[in-house]
């Protein structure tokens, strides 16, 4: 007989078996049996509770999304320096990346491979994007104050880094050794040093 559980409790065991779940098969080969087995629940419960497997998915994506962005907007303390801030923004990252590495296979690989679900990945990448945009204008108006740059720009550069920083975590995921520390300093250096570059006035020209 299974131990009663207040329904929130129940849901969220449902939702890390299927993360599991869809992590290790994907979208289209994760059945609803193992979904249920791994829960240690029966099948109909998971239908009654979360709906059938698209919505399922669904509902995993915008949890692991929103674990994502509020691990990552935790890290960030605001009255840090724009340097500060954009690490221990990549600190979090990274982090929640070595922590929940089944959820970030969910997010990075089997979302963006399914066009029912991508609009939900673009929303939250465009949301990073904007917070290190915003972090990168702030670092340069410290820096050359009264000097303008084209907003695009910023935005531009912080498509770079967060589709850099989705990669390395992307390798993250698979390299369980990795501390997450150490690779958040490798995009730190890689982030930093070309942005303190731009900051000073330095820049390539073909």
């Amino acid at each position: 007989m299974l131990k009663r559980l207040p329904r929130v409790v129940r849901e969220q065991q449902m939702l890390d078996a299927a993360v599991k779940v869809f992590a290790k098969r994907g979208f289209h080969a994760a059945s609803m049996d193992e979904i249920a087995e791994v829960a240690g629940i029966s099948k109909p419960m998971v239908y009654a509770y979360l709906g059938p497997k698209d919505e399922l998915f669904l509902t995993c994506l915008q949890r692991e999304a929103t674990r994502l962005m509020e691990a990552v907007a935790a890290g960030v303390v605001p009255t840090a320096q724009p340097d500060e801030q954009l690490w221990n923004g990549l600190r979090a990252f990274f982090a929640f990346v070595g922590k929940h590495r089944d959820g970030w296979q969910v997010l990075y690989r089997q979302a963006r491979s399914e066009p029912a679900f991508a609009a939900e990945l673009d929303g939250m990448r465009t949301r990073i994007v904007e917070i290190v945009a915003g972090l990168l204008e702030a670092a340069w108006a410290q820096a050359e104050p009264g000097r303008s740059v084209a907003p695009d720009d910023f935005l531009a550069m912080a498509f770079a880094y967060c589709g850099a920083a989705e990669s390395l975590a992307d390798w993250l995921a698979d390299h369980t050794d990795e501390d997450p520390d150490r690779t958040a300093t490798r995009m730190m250096n890689f982030v930093w040093i070309g942005a303190d570059g731009l900051l000073q006035g330095r820049a390539w020209k073909a």
